[in-house]
């Protein structure tokens, strides 16, 4: 057989496809201008499956299924140009416009923040580095930092959502689902953790090392040097410093930062035990209304897919692939009781000022189950 007299064929057909694709691409915009006037959704189920359906009787049995996967990427790249210049009016829009309407807001320099832990804790560490001035308030979990934020307690919350080593923190993402809140600004906080300990302590007598189990995590290869010595998880690296300075005790140490040394009186017995030279936390900062403020490049949201429905991931990535928008990170998380329902945490780079993003938000609002904004937010 003739390779090359066979790829000219397919060359040409795939001309045709080409010349094809682009009348119904002309003929989408239509129907987009059409569902515009009467108000109809651009995603409409019921008429992907009649298509599928009727094409599927004009190829041989085998190819059905591939057939299928051709259509099913025709439809999202024909929803994706259909979105460019779709009108929405939902509940969700809204809020975005509204918020949008106060213009870019600049970052307050000073302002009353709720963060876990004690002083010294590296929540409190981030606070200090997005503010200016920050009025820290330290509460004994992240659900007392959520609470503060709801009740209006304190204007914004910092929480760590995850660790370049130790990965997310898996306590705040589920709280995330119980909570209403906006996020409107994260930082990336270098981690860098010290054994330390009271003053008369030697290494070689430690025998119980105190800290959050992220810490202990990503100081896994370190603690391997004390095979015993009794690993005890705090709530956070600061109360473990904290708890041992107060215990006076000679025979143990704990994980933590040089400033919890310092800010309670403990010696370091050996600086940077992180497994990793890397070793990065991302904080967020949470509100309860929704701000959006100057130089906001990323969003976050989480959404539930339908269950039972083979695909339903990849045509949601497909979505963004579709929109040119980049993911940066996807996390899903059981949903307690649901049954395997699982929910999904979605970050990504865009505008929210662009229609394109506003309306692909608009559009998951309102087509899939459960949706939440987390927000649009700068990070550095």
């Amino acid at each position: 057989m003739d390779l090359e007299k066979i790829r000219k064929g397919i060359d040409e057909i795939d001309d045709q496809i080409a010349d094809l694709y682009a009348k119904r691409m002309s003929l989408v915009k239509e129907v987009s201008e059409a569902k515009k006037q009467s108000g109809k959704a651009v995603n409409d189920p019921d008429r992907e499956k009649k298509v599928l359906l009727r094409v599927a009787d004009r190829v041989e049995e085998d190819m059905q299924v591939y057939l299928k996967r051709v259509f099913e990427t025709m439809f999202e790249t024909s929803k994706a140009y259909q979105t460019l210049n779709a009108e929405y009016n939902t509940e969700f829009g809204e809020k975005v416009k509204q918020a949008l309407s106060k213009g870019e807001l600049k970052f307050p320099p000073k302002a009353r923040v709720a963060c876990q832990g004690v002083a010294g804790a590296y929540s409190g560490i981030a606070a200090d580095r997005m503010f200016e001035l920050a009025d820290v308030t330290y509460f004994k979990n992240f659900e007392g930092v959520f609470q503060a934020v709801e009740k209006g307690f304190c204007k914004y919350g910092v929480l760590p959502i995850e660790n370049s080593s130790a990965g997310s923190v898996n306590q705040v993402y589920d709280l995330m689902k119980a909570h209403k809140f906006y996020i409107v600004k994260s930082l990336r906080v270098s981690i860098n953790h010290n054994l330390i300990a009271n003053k008369e302590t030697d290494i070689e007598n430690v025998r119980e090392i105190f800290s959050h189990e992220q810490a202990i995590t990503q100081c896994r290869k370190f603690l391997e040097k004390f095979p015993l010595a009794k690993i005890t998880p705090c709530p956070n690296t600061a109360v473990a410093a904290k708890m041992l300075a107060e215990s006076g005790r000679k025979d143990a140490a704990a994980l933590s930062s040089r400033e919890c040394a310092d800010l309670y009186g403990l010696k370091i017995l050996q600086t940077n035990v992180q497994d990793s030279d890397s070793n990065y936390t991302r904080f967020i900062l949470i509100a309860k209304e929704m701000e959006f403020y100057q130089n906001a490049n990323k969003i976050s949201i989480m959404t539930t897919l339908p269950q039972n429905a083979p695909g339903s991931l990849n045509k949601l990535l497909a979505k963004f692939a579709n929109l040119g928008i980049n993911l940066t990170k996807l996390e899903s998380r059981p949903i307690v009781g649901s049954g395997f329902e699982f929910m999904f945490y979605f970050d990504f780079e865009c505008d929210i000022k662009e229609k394109v993003v506003q309306n692909l938000l608009n559009e998951l609002s309102d087509s899939t189950e459960q949706f939440t904004f987390l927000g649009a937010y700068s990070e550095k």
